[in-house]
């Protein structure tokens, strides 16, 4: 017989408390590259990322830079004109890294683990693929192929199609509303057109360099000075334009005949890195649908049953951030899914959240800060994005001061003014036949073609 837990023996939670951010080295170099170095010493590894901004130049052309973009961050790796593919790697390898390179819609990243002693030359290898990368025609079809392959099949998928839509709906004519390019215009890049795009935006003079690691500041912002002396060019890397804020009254409804469940997203726009709203946000998502014991989860997991995982975000990108919100339901139950998501909106913005709700999601987000930037590669990638976004890395540390003290009225302020669902644009994917009337009930509908229907 098993005896029963006394709850009583369970020590009180301490209260939750910052976590330290170890001190960055900051540096300018003459090309414009922003150099980040936070030592930390114990594990002789070191995390690099190189953030270039990568943005198309303007709304009319992002459908083709996205794609050249999307081919090119494979490409980039080819070979240059000191080695070929297979020496890259092997040189890389040789100080226990391998070099990812990927894209989005604001940047190009470039990313590797080293050993220590390794840093100089892992940066002479980085310093070829900048300035010196060939993109022989034959291989850049290949990677070409593949990536339109790979893009056809993500395409199809509903998660992605409810991605695509709500951004589109969003974003209008701005880069963002392409998540992923057409794979006919993948098809059609080729490797002048790399070499030209690579020449024209891959610049130092907007990005930024963060290192991670066993290092001594002052040598390692010497080291890569030194390696990537012969990185320079005309102008500067191109930031992200402004986006807009829109937002479509009725819902949108992306057939896909068959589906046997819906995929329901809601997205608006939310306050950016910058705005003193930030914290007061992040706890508002939180405690509606950003984890396991949020409000959302509750009803429509716990109680009706509707789905598995729904949840909700603040998401941040270089021009605008963004409180989004994703379930995937049954197709019987879109309707009602959605209307109890809506529910639980509003009751974000007209009531109160309690201490406890509020201590709870205060704990998660502190300790979900700590969690990530425990590593060198979490510290890197996080340090990264703050630098890259134009901010200090001890924003860290203010912003963990800023969601210490969030009281539970500005909670409720910040809910009402960015969770509120008017303010928030919808799109379902699922069988249009079985769920527009369920739909109509609740707002207007916009029926439009997506995906194959597969029934899955």
């Amino acid at each position: 017989m098993s005896a029963e837990l006394d709850l009583a023996l369970i020590p009180p939670l301490g209260e939750a408390r910052a976590h330290p951010v170890p001190p960055a080295h900051e540096t300018h170099l003459p090309s414009g590259l922003h150099v980040v170095v936070v030592p930390r010493p114990g594990v002789p590894l070191v995390e690099l990322r190189l953030r270039i901004p990568f943005s198309a130049p303007n709304a009319h052309l992002a459908a083709v830079h996205t794609a050249r973009a999307s081919v090119l961050s494979g490409a980039v790796l080819l070979g240059t004109e000191q080695h070929d593919q297979t020496g890259v790697a092997e040189l890389l390898q040789s100080h226990g890294a391998e070099m990812s390179v990927t894209t989005d819609p604001d940047r190009l990243l470039f990313g590797t683990t080293l050993l220590a002693e390794g840093l100089a030359p892992v940066l002479g290898v980085l310093a070829e693929l900048l300035t010196a990368a060939t993109y022989p025609a034959d291989r850049v079809e290949g990677e070409r192929d593949r990536v339109a392959e790979r893009i056809a099949i993500a395409r199809s998928q509903p998660g992605i199609i409810a991605r695509t839509a709500l951004a589109a709906r969003r974003y209008g004519s701005h880069p963002y509303a392409v998540q992923l390019p057409d794979p006919e215009l993948v098809l059609d890049v080729r490797a002048p057109a790399l070499r030209r795009m690579h020449r024209e935006h891959v610049l130092p003079a907007g990005s930024s360099l963060v290192l991670v690691g066993d290092l001594d500041p002052k040598a390692a912002t010497a080291a890569v000075a030194e390696a990537l002396a012969g990185w320079v060019g005309a102008g500067t890397a191109q930031e992200t334009p402004p986006a807009p804020v829109l937002r479509a009254p009725e819902i949108e409804l992306v057939d896909r005949p068959g589906a046997v469940q819906s995929n329901v997203r809601l997205g608006g726009p939310a306050p950016r890195r910058t705005d003193p709203d930030l914290a007061a946000t992040r706890l508002a998502s939180m405690i509606f649908g950003g984890y396991f014991s949020s409000r959302l989860v509750e009803n429509i997991r716990e109680r009706r049953g509707y789905t598995y995982s729904p949840r909700s975000a603040v998401d941040h990108q270089a021009a605008g951030s963004s409180f989004l919100v994703e379930a995937d339901v049954a197709t019987e139950v879109t309707g009602p899914a959605l209307l109890e998501t809506w529910y639980e909106l509003g009751r974000m913005a007209l009531t109160s959240v309690t201490e406890a709700e509020l201590d709870g999601a205060r704990r998660y987000i502190l300790g979900s800060m700590a969690l990530s930037t425990a590593t060198h590669a979490g510290l890197a990638s996080t340090l990264s994005a703050l630098v890259g976004a134009g901010l200090p890395p001890d924003w860290l540390t203010d912003h963990q001061r800023a969601l210490a003290g969030v009281t539970a009225e500005e909670v409720q302020e910040a809910a009402r003014r960015y969770l509120a669902p008017a303010g928030l644009t919808a799109v379902v994917v699922g069988d249009a036949a079985r769920v527009a009337d369920q739909l109509r009930t609740l707002a207007p509908v916009e029926v439009t073609g997506g995906g194959d229907g597969d029934g899955a």
